[in-house]
């Protein structure tokens, strides 16, 4: 069983816990915002043991964490979204330390499939110019960034993929929306709309463990959807 501490552990936190036993994890440590100002919770004697540490904590909280947990040697996956302007700090710790660090806007499988998708549809509209792109997504209001992490990814991946022309983009956070995520492509001929609406955490939850499985021993610095089907097949 792979020995995973959860830093924050608010309801993403309790998802983790129920259904860790079906990915060969056991929940050794629980850390709340309380239990860990300042990374302060993490620490050799609490750590003792663990394997990887899960992070669905604040933004401002990700980069110090990972200090902490490279100054023990411990991996992580690290699900909280909205630190990208610490990304070359925390990429440095890890590289630095020769620990192992997961990261990823969403860890659902089927998100990564969306992705894909939007990959696609890019490549094949950027020599349209008939075809203007919008983005939109909602989650519940107690998200705190906004827009999401996944939509600043599939924004990213549009662009990438060759799509240069303007794309608008609107966001709202309101009452318990697990979270979902529109692409749009509008001519005057016809629209083009994909869309993935999440029902729950569950795909975030389960993705995490096994992000956690795989990164357990690993070194390096990994973002998800660059190693997910590696991922999944265990």
């Amino acid at each position: 069983m792979t020995q995973i501490a959860l830093v924050g552990y608010g309801k993403m936190g309790r998802m983790l816990e129920e259904i860790a036993p079906q990915h060969g994890c056991t929940v050794a440590l629980r850390l709340t915002g309380k239990d860990n100002p300042d990374g302060s919770g993490i620490t050799a004697d609490a750590f003792a043991g663990i394997d990887v540490a899960v992070d669905f904590s604040a933004p401002k909280a990700v980069a110090g964490n990972v200090e902490r947990l490279a100054g023990l040697g411990v991996n992580g996956v690290v699900g909280t979204t909205g630190w990208r302007d610490d990304l070359p700090r925390v990429r440095e710790l890890v590289e630095a330390s020769g620990i192992g660090l997961l990261y990823g806007a969403n860890f659902s499988v089927g998100v990564q499939v969306f992705y894909r998708l939007a990959e696609a549809a890019a490549r094949l509209l950027a020599d349209e110019p008939a075809y203007d792109a919008w983005l939109y997504e909602i989650h519940h209001k107690m998200k705190k960034d906004a827009p999401s992490g996944t939509l600043l990814e599939i924004r990213r991946i549009l662009e990438t993929a060759g799509y240069s022309r303007a794309i608008d983009q609107g966001h709202n956070r309101a009452g318990a929306v697990p979270g979902s995520h529109q692409i749009g492509f509008d001519s005057e001929a016809d629209t083009i709309i994909l869309e993935h609406r999440a029902r729950s955490r569950a795909g975030l939850a389960h993705g995490a463990l096994r992000a956690a499985r795989w990164i357990a021993g690993r070194r390096g610095f990994y973002e998800f959807s660059q190693v997910w089907e590696d991922v999944i097949r265990g």
